[in-house]
């Protein structure tokens, strides 16, 4: 038993050794075990807070990309607001208001280029002129509905546009333009896209035809200073111009009213499923609460618009053309005579 209790002690006295001569070994370990659980315990860590971040990163990312909502809109309207993302700018803080789309369907010399810079003084409607002029622009349908793309996101950018602020836009469409040929096409985008039509022709289609001669006449005399004016800004300007009277052929005269004619119905038939107004010059020459139907029409705030353009044909028809007498002769007894009034329609 005593010797079981001296080989005890011994052994102990051994390990007390043994742990004295090697001190350093043992905080190594320890301290590799403090470490190794270190190591663990900020791993952990900071997955937790990056799938915080995540999550909160996540959160905000949905806030901005959340979609816009139209609010106080009737149902049978929604299909006509949009919220478009222009590739070329930011709305900003008007990213949320609704834009609705338009275009003025029309004929050459018929007052939709009066009739467009009175809409442009508005300060929510932005329309982009007679974009289709360009052939390049309506060479098939598909670079038509490139272009009404660009125009309808906000991406067509020209001194009408309101950009962030813009509440309507459009464009000038001229019926010859690719309109009436691909009108099937263009029906179904306007439905699709949601595009209001506004219809503006004038009902005297024989003082369009002078103001078309007359027009066509200075393309190569350049009566103004030199140059070719489709549209004045000065009753000095506007007289200048008037001074030339065509002589109209009567020959083709009836035949050219009536080609007209049938191009404006057919587009009133073939657009007729379409969201649209149908305006005549005459009447919002004669009465200007014709432009607060417009501005109803596009849901846009009612301002008083206003135009700078001078008209140029004033006056009685008489006095515009040389032959007078001969037109007389040629219109009268037809449904076309009624065009010989001499009401003097000014700006």
């Amino acid at each position: 038993m005593a010797e079981d209790l001296c080989l005890s002690a011994k052994d102990s006295l051994i390990v007390k050794q043994h742990q004295k001569k090697n001190p350093l070994i043992f905080r190594m370990l320890v301290l590799m075990v403090v470490m190794v659980c270190g190591v663990y315990i900020c791993s952990v860590c900071v997955k937790q807070i990056g799938g915080q971040s995540s999550v909160r990163l996540l959160s905000i990312h949905q806030v901005v990309e959340k979609p816009c909502v139209a609010t106080n809109i009737e149902p049978s309207e929604t299909a006509y607001v949009h919220f478009p993302k222009p590739k070329t700018f930011n709305r900003d803080e008007c990213a949320c208001n609704p834009v609705r789309n338009f275009a003025i369907l029309s004929t050459q010399r018929s007052g939709s280029g009066w009739f467009e810079t009175l809409l442009n003084s508005h300060m929510n409607i932005s329309s982009n002129g007679e974009i289709f002029s360009v052939k390049v622009r309506r060479s098939n349908i598909s670079t038509i509905f490139e272009t009404l793309d660009k125009i309808y996101n906000l991406d067509w950018l020209t001194s009408a546009s309101k950009n962030e602020c813009t509440a309507a836009v459009g464009l000038k469409w001229m019926l010859n333009q690719g309109l009436v040929q691909h009108h099937e096409e263009i029906v179904e985008y306007f439905n699709a896209k949601g595009v209001s039509a506004i219809f503006l022709f004038r009902r005297n289609l024989l003082r369009r035809m002078i103001s078309i001669l007359a027009n066509s006449y200075d393309q190569n005399a350049k009566l103004v200073n030199g140059t070719h004016k489709s549209h004045v800004h000065s009753p000095h300007e506007a007289e200048v111009l008037a001074s030339y009277k065509p002589t109209i052929n009567t020959t083709l005269l009836i035949p050219n009213l009536k080609q007209v004619e049938d191009m404006v119905n057919k587009s009133l038939e073939y657009f007729k499923s379409t969201r649209h107004i149908i305006l005549y010059y005459e009447d919002v020459i004669k009465n200007r609460t014709k432009l607060v139907d417009v501005q109803d029409f596009l849901k846009v705030p009612r301002q008083e618009l206003k135009s700078r353009q001078v008209k140029i044909h004033k006056g009685s028809l008489s006095s515009q053309v040389e032959n007078w007498a001969d037109i007389k002769k040629t219109l009268k007894g037809t449904h076309y005579r009624s065009f010989l009034d001499d009401k003097d329609y000014r700006l």
